[in-house]
C-alpha cells in the first residue's frame, strides 16, 4: 500500500469514528446533535447530577451547594461554579467545559452559558415525571457512553414504580401538600408533584385542584375538609436547610389531627431534597418511591 493510499484509509477510519461517536439526544428543547462523548462537563441542575453519579459520570463543575446530602461528595470533588440559579460565568470560563447542562432553575441562563460551551437544557415538567426521567436516564447513557449502565438502572427504576403501584393500590385517596415553615400549599394531579398520582395511580383526595407550579395556598380547615385518607407531606424547609418550623410542627394541631390520615398514622414525609430539588434523579426518585411503598406496605 503507498504511503498516500495509507494516509488516505487513516483519514476514512478517523471520520468513522469520529461519525460513531456523535449522538441526538432529546433536550427540553428538542433534538440535541453532540458531536463526540464529552470530557468536561459543567451541570446545573441537580437532577441530571443525581442520574450522571448513577452512572458514574462526575461533574468537572457543579453548584457550590447541591442540597441533597447522598451527592455531597459530586459536589466536593467538582469546581463551585455559581449557583443554581445563577452560574459563575467566570468560573465556568475557567473551568474550560467542552458541555454545559443546565435544567429548571438554572434553564434561563441557558443563553449566557452557551456563550462559553455548547450547553443543553434538560429541564423535566414533572406532571411526567416518570417518563422524563427514564428518557433522561437514556439520554446520558447515550451521550456519554454508559448504555449498558443506564439500562441495568432503567430496570432497577421500573421495579421501584410497579412496587409501589402495587403498595398504593386500593389504599384510599391522598392529599399532598408542601408546607414551607407555617404556610401549606396544596398540590393536585396536573402539578409539579402530580406524577405520584398519575405515575403511581393514587387517588387524590381533592379533584380540584389547579396546576399551579407553586400549588395552591390551603388552610387547615381545608384539609379537615378534604379528610385525605393519607397525607403526602413536602417539607421546603427541610429540603433547603432553612431553619424555619418544620413540617411536622407545622401540620401538628387540632384539625390536622382529626383527619383519617393522622388518625391511621398515614402522614408520608418525603425526602425533602430528593423530591423538591432532585425531582427526576433517578437516584432520588428511586428514593421517593421506596418511601412510599414503604408507608403504603405498613398500612393495614
Amino acid at each position: 500500500m503507498t504511503l498516500i493510499r495509507l494516509l488516505a484509509s487513516l483519514a476514512f477510519l478517523t471520520c468513522v469514528s469520529g461519525a460513531a461517536e456523535a449522538v441526538e439526544i432529546r433536550t427540553a428543547t428538542g433534538l440535541a446533535a453532540i458531536a463526540e462523548t464529552p470530557k468536561r462537563v459543567a451541570v446545573f441542575d441537580v437532577a441530571a447530577i443525581d442520574t450522571l453519579d448513577a452512572l458514574g459520570v462526575a461533574p468537572a463543575g457543579a453548584p457550590a451547594t447541591i442540597f441533597v446530602p447522598q451527592l455531597e461528595t459530586v459536589a466536593k470533588k467538582a469546581e463551585p461554579v455559581g449557583t443554581l440559579f445563577e452560574p459563575d460565568l467566570e468560573a465556568l470560563n475557567a473551568l474550560r467545559p467542552d458541555l454545559i447542562i443546565v435544567g429548571g432553575r438554572s434553564s434561563p441562563r441557558s443563553a449566557s452559558t452557551s456563550r462559553v460551551a455548547p450547553t443543553i437544557d434538560m429541564t423535566m415538567a414533572g406532571a411526567d415525571l416518570l417518563a422524563e426521567s427514564r428518557e433522561r436516564l437514556d439520554a446520558y447513557g447515550a451521550l456519554f457512553g454508559r448504555q449498558a449502565q443506564a439500562r441495568a438502572i432503567e430496570e432497577k427504576l421500573d421495579a421501584a414504580v410497579s412496587a409501589a403501584r402495587a403498595a398504593v393500590a386500593g389504599k384510599g385517596k391522598a392529599l399532598i401538600l408542601m408546607t414551607n415553615g407555617p404556610k401549606i400549599t396544596v398540590y393536585g394531579a396536573g402539578s409539579r408533584f402530580g406524577w405520584l398520582h398519575a405515575g403511581l395511580g393514587i387517588s387524590p383526595a381533592v379533584e380540584r385542584i389547579g396546576a399551579a407550579v407553586h400549588g395552591e395556598a390551603a388552610s387547615f380547615e381545608f384539609i379537615a375538609k378534604a379528610d385525605p385518607d393519607w397525607l403526602i407531606v413536602v417539607d421546603r424547609a427541610a429540603a433547603l436547610g432553612a431553619g424555619e418550623q418544620n413540617a411536622r410542627a407545622t401540620l401538628d394541631n387540632e384539625l390536622v389531627a382529626g383527619t383519617t390520615a393522622w388518625r391511621k398514622h398515614q402522614v408520608i414525609f418525603l425526602p425533602a431534597a430528593d423530591v423538591y430539588i432532585a425531582a427526576g434523579g433517578v437516584q432520588a426518585t428511586m428514593r421517593v418511591l421506596d418511601t412510599v411503598t414503604r408507608a403504603f406496605s405498613a398500612a393495614k
